[in-house]
């Protein structure tokens, strides 16, 4: 089948991404472990979105490194900027660049980190080979993907609901998303990158909420899936959301919606 990229325009959604943050820290946070950046280090957070988990990285370390996001969403990359501004880190910069295309010299950075992006690349290895490249020898890279379909949970639910009631250039991007999520392509798209020292493991972390109703409200407010809902005429998204709500209630637990998620985190190696 051919592959249609359905992305949310995230130019436009870009204001409201952050109403997702919360569920996505627990990643953010793995990774930052991973990276184990110090003191007086030059870091690369590559897709920084609104800037997470850059911003993280320079509270855990009371700024005392120098951190450069980039993302190829210009309106991410405003909204990160300004938060930057807002906690007054001069030394935490992020710029509208694709990963494809570093605008940074060689052997620049000592650590790299990219949460939720590769996948996203329009050119996965091609931009692996760009932070390679700017990495110093030896330097370390940790990335996060999302695991196979149905670990992506909430996106498989409206996988699910939509895939009969709209065309292919208006589903879900399952595909896309998950795209590396299967066992051993994210380790040998990084070793055809030119990394080395792999190791890959399956992260589980899940989504909380008091009911489906307040997750419903979330998907509606920060417009994630506003392609979709724009294609359906209410009375049709009404049967839609019952149907996704079916799908949930195998998944509240006293009162509680504790939605499953996994990611695939990946810490790999420029050679020396």
């Amino acid at each position: 089948m051919r592959h249609v990229d359905t992305q949310p325009d995230w130019d436009k959604i870009a204001e409201k991404f952050d109403l997702w943050l919360p569920y996505l820290a627990p990643v953010g946070e793995a990774l930052l472990d991973a990276l184990e950046a110090r003191r007086g280090e030059v870091i690369l957070d590559v897709a920084a979105g609104t800037g997470e988990p850059a911003l993280s990285l320079v509270r855990r370390l009371r700024g005392n490194l120098v951190v450069e996001g980039v993302d190829a969403a210009n309106g991410m990359v405003k909204v990160a900027q300004a938060k930057a501004k807002q906690e007054g880190w001069t030394n935490l910069r992020f710029s509208c660049m694709p990963a494809e295309r570093l605008d940074f010299p060689a052997h620049h950075f000592d650590r790299a980190m990219c949460r939720f992006g590769v996948m996203l690349f329009d050119h996965p290895q091609k931009g692996l080979e760009e932070i390679l490249r700017v990495l110093k020898p030896g330097g370390r890279l940790v990335s996060a993907v999302w695991g196979p379909p149905a670990s992506m949970t909430t996106l498989y639910w409206a996988h699910l609901a939509f895939r009969d009631r709209l065309p292919e250039d208006k589903q879900p991007p399952l595909v896309k998303a998950t795209s590396l999520g299967a066992p051993g392509i994210l380790q040998g798209l990084l070793e055809t990158a030119g990394f080395t020292r792999c190791i890959v493991q399956y992260f589980d972390f899940h989504y909380r909420f008091s009911s489906f109703a307040e997750y419903w409200r979330l998907v509606e407010t920060s417009g994630i899936m506003k392609m979709q809902f724009d294609a359906l005429t209410p009375a049709l998204l009404t049967v839609v959301r019952e149907e996704i709500a079916g799908y949930a209630q195998a998944h509240m637990h006293e009162e509680q919606l504790i939605i499953p998620h996994q990611a695939v985190l990946a810490t790999a190696y420029k050679p020396v």
